[in-house]
């Protein structure tokens, strides 16, 4: 059983329906005693990080998380997800966030102008990622696929040997990240056609 942290965030049913497709079971729940009884845990995620932050206070899953990080449970973040396993983020000034890993999260440069040209933020389309180093999560991938992302952040670990993946957009910035049981990416791999759903489907036969 795959559980999926309901923490008010969104982008849930599309993570599920990527999971039935390869025939796993899942649940969707903000329930600590029913996700503790899962193997692996996936923690997508849209919108604020402030916000985010004070339901997963408010829920207990903070600590749940940090929890089943250090027993070594398996954990997928997406978007919002990702950002918020650094420690702090620099969105709506400064919130504290789970501090899975050391690094922060900031925003794309304001203006922001690459060759002359105005980019848009949010940075909302496809992109490739180019892939650094080998990990079972990331494993069967064509360094030709593009991932789907849509956000305004991303995060810098301070250390860089967490980072698997990167992609351009006007500046290059991590979009995939491993260190130990954790796995996060700052694309939506359940958005993102036959790779992200590799993706999804490495992560749950994956043994850290």
């Amino acid at each position: 059983m795959i559980g999926i942290i309901d923490y008010l965030a969104g982008n849930l049913t599309s993570v599920a329906r990527a999971l039935s497709y390869f025939g796993y079971k899942w649940i969707i729940s903000s329930d600590i005693s029913q996700l503790k009884k899962t193997k692996r845990i996936i923690f997508p995620g849209v919108g604020a990080a402030r916000s985010a932050m004070e339901s997963l206070k408010k829920l207990g899953l903070d600590q749940f998380l940090k929890e089943s990080f250090l027993k070594g449970i398996p954990i997928l973040g997406i978007c919002l997800g990702t950002q918020i396993i650094f420690e702090l983020s620099e969105e709506d000034g400064r919130t504290e966030t789970l501090g899975l890993l050391k690094g922060k999260v900031v925003r794309f440069p304001d203006p922001f102008i690459y060759n002359g040209e105005k980019l848009k933020v949010p940075h909302m389309g496809w992109n490739k990622v180019n892939w650094k180093k080998p990990h079972p999560v990331f494993s069967g991938l064509d360094p030709d696929y593009e991932y789907y992302f849509v956000h305004s952040y991303f995060g810098i670990p301070e250390d860089q040997n967490v980072i698997y993946g990167i992609t351009f957009y006007g500046i290059n910035f991590p979009s995939a990240i491993a260190y130990k049981n954790l796995v996060a990416v700052q694309f939506h791999p359940e958005k993102s056609g036959k790779p992200g759903l590799k993706i999804l489907k490495n992560f749950c036969k994956w043994n850290p």
